[in-house]
């Protein structure tokens, strides 16, 4: 399991775990984390998953893909933001910090 710390739109920091390949967007919904919509469960059709990765671990996530990219225009994007849909887990993002947008389209 990789230990996720997410950061909630009211402050509330909540550490969760999820398994290596699911995605931070699924991680978030199955640990109760408040904020994550998630409105195209996670095929990358919407943006409201949006997410900001702290900026210490942007190097290890990577940047936006091609899908995400222009979705994260329709959002107050940040240099950080990411959609959680589609920021898998694997073992180097054990600890990662996110907080999740204050708000979702």
């Amino acid at each position: 399991m990789i230990q996720i710390e997410f950061i909630e739109p009211s402050g509330t920091t909540r550490t969760v775990f999820g398994r290596p390949g699911w995605s931070l967007m699924e991680t978030a919904l199955r640990s109760g984390v408040e904020g994550i919509a998630a409105e195209c469960g996670g095929v990358c059709g919407c943006a409201t998953c949006h997410v900001l990765i702290d900026p210490a671990w942007m190097d290890r996530v990577g940047e936006p893909n091609e899908m995400e990219d222009p979705l994260l225009d329709l959002v107050e994007r940040e240099p950080n933001s990411r959609l959680s849909c589609q920021v898998k887990l694997r073992a180097e993002l054990e600890g990662l910090v996110v907080r999740v947008a204050d708000h979702q389209i």
